[in-house]
């Protein structure tokens, strides 16, 4: 894979944006068919939430990550290592992609440690193992990135091996560790909006860490700015798009598209 870093694109997946209709796995594979490496990220917030609603289990989230106590780690493993992961897979193959899902306990490809005692198990990156995802591009296959961590600890009476990593992050992290020419994250929202809910086609650094210490961007939109920032560390360009709409990752691959673009 050498000079393939301008190749690379990391696209995350958020729960919201998978429907009936969806487009973005016959994107991911168009992309695949003309020898573009895609490395996926996922979430799966939405239905982790149903599961421990499911359960009796209180959901809470602070600056858009979610509070993770051992039985919502546990819902959290199940749902995003499980099922959300082996389905994304699955339709990939089906659409006629070739596609490997792993999480972060896979060949320790993310360790991690809890990143504040107040948000329970959420992890903190510590370290990207780049040696498991490198192979898969190299054996021609799209991995599928799930947000579980594997927790490193010499502390004998820690029992938890695993760690829930905020999707967006896991997402801005690899783009930077791999140096991929683009992070795509697909949303539910056009993009980022300003406090008069206009639109931002195009941020700076400077300016997309001001809307986050501001308080203009919020939730969930935190995290996906911060790794947006990150990604740019590595060299990419970072955008936001609403990946409800149609073939709107080959759109922006093609040179089209909306959104927000940081760069």
């Amino acid at each position: 894979m050498n000079n393939a870093a301008s190749k690379i694109i990391v696209v995350k997946i958020g729960g919201s944006t998978l429907g009936e209709h969806d487009t973005t796995v016959q994107d991911l594979v168009e992309l695949q068919n003309r020898g573009i490496y895609s490395i996926v990220v996922h979430g799966g917030g939405k239905l982790i939430t149903d599961w421990q609603e499911k359960l009796g289990l209180a959901t809470k989230f602070v600056q858009g990550k979610r509070v993770t106590d051992k039985p919502s780690l546990d819902v959290a493993v199940s749902v995003l290592a499980g099922l959300v992961n082996k389905e994304i897979v699955a339709a990939i193959n089906r659409a006629g992609g070739k596609a490997i899902g792993i999480c972060g306990a896979d060949g320790a490809l993310i360790e991690g440690s809890v990143e504040n005692p107040g948000l329970g198990y959420v992890g903190k990156i510590s370290n990207i193992n780049s040696t498991p995802v490198l192979v898969l591009l190299e054996a021609g296959y799209i991995p599928v990135i799930a947000p579980i961590g594997f927790h490193r600890t010499n502390k004998s009476d820690e029992a938890v091996l695993l760690l829930n990593i905020n999707a967006d992050t896991v997402a801005g992290e690899v783009a930077a560790v791999f140096r991929a020419g683009r992070l795509v994250f697909l949303t539910d929202v056009d993009g980022v909006l300003d406090k008069a809910g206009k639109l931002i086609s195009r941020l700076s650094p400077a300016e997309a860490g001001a809307l986050v210490k501001g308080g203009v961007a919020s939730g969930g939109m935190i995290p996906k700015l911060e790794a947006c920032l990150r990604s740019l560390q590595g060299g990419a360009t970072a955008h936001i798009i609403d990946g409800r709409k149609a073939h709107s990752l080959i759109k922006l691959v093609d040179g089209g598209g909306e959104g927000t673009v940081v760069r």
